[in-house]
């Protein structure tokens, strides 16, 4: 099953997208996948793949600053989690998808969930993997740094970031062909490292950490939290701790993945959305 690269304007903001259309669709609203930092749409490539194979309309965006997306100076795109928040509307809204099935993973990804919460008519499911859903959620030392005056600015133009992240996050080698991916918005140019920097700026995961988890205690829509048990820097036992105050949340284990469980082992995630996808409510 073929992944098509599109663009859509919105504004002055251009948006990259992924998206495979099935060949039998099931009656089913559309599987919206974000991604974390600093990664893009391409996480998703293989779970996309097979959610298409079976029966799911799957998209994944590049979030503006990422990836292929546009990367705006802070004057024109503030880059924060609200920011992001409105942005998402607007892309979903120009893509005339009404009503989505959520999947969101890690830092970023997290802007999702808060507009999943903010507008629960227009999210039927909503999956969360490894996202700063809990207020004892912290933002790592690792990504702390890369928004720290002159440090944070220098590093972030560095492209090896990605690999150091990307690897540090579950401690899997990634394939080189794939890091090329994600070392190119970096090589191409320097707006991806400032884009970066004031990302990491703006992140305020405190803030976000507890909308979210107070916004999932009124959530009534199907719910499920799935981690990878090797994340070092949100561990399970926040996701296991939440699960339990959460009546009707399923959690899903992902074992031997870290934080990016959709790059460290996405036959695991594909099985886990498939069966939350199709589980009768």
């Amino acid at each position: 099953m073929a992944v098509q690269e599109k663009t859509v304007t919105i504004g002055k903001l251009t948006w990259f997208y992924r998206e495979a259309e099935p060949l039998n669709p099931r009656e089913k609203p559309p599987v919206l996948l974000l991604h974390g930092l600093p990664a893009q749409s391409y996480s998703w490539r293989d779970v996309m793949k097979t959610l298409a194979e079976n029966g799911f309309r799957a998209i994944a965006p590049d979030w503006p600053g990422f990836g292929y997306s546009d990367k705006p100076d802070r004057r024109d795109f503030a880059y924060t989690p609200d920011a992001y928040v409105t942005a998402l509307e607007a892309f979903l809204d120009e893509l005339q998808l009404s009503l989505v099935s959520m999947v969101a993973q890690g830092f970023v990804g997290s802007a999702g969930v808060q507009y999943a919460l903010r507008h629960p008519d227009r999210v039927d499911r909503l999956a969360i993997f490894n996202a700063p859903v809990s207020k004892t959620a912290k933002l790592p030392w690792k990504m702390k740094q890369l928004g720290m005056p002159l440090m944070g600015q220098m590093m972030t133009q560095d492209p090896l970031l990605v690999d150091r992240t990307l690897e540090g996050g579950g401690g899997y080698r990634v394939e080189d062909g794939d890091l090329d991916v994600y070392r190119r918005p970096f090589l191409k140019s320097s707006d991806a490292g400032r884009s970066l920097f004031t990302i990491v700026q703006n992140l305020k995961v405190p803030a976000v950490a507890a909308e979210i988890e107070a916004g999932l205690a009124q959530w009534d829509n199907p719910l499920m939290l799935a981690w990878g048990d090797r994340d070092p820097w949100l561990p399970i036992t926040d996701a296991e701790a939440l699960a339990k105050s959460l009546s009707g949340a399923e959690l899903v284990r992902l074992e031997e993945t870290g934080h990016y469980p959709q790059e460290d082992w996405h036959e695991k995630v594909s099985d886990a959305l498939n069966r939350f996808l199709r589980r009768q409510e």
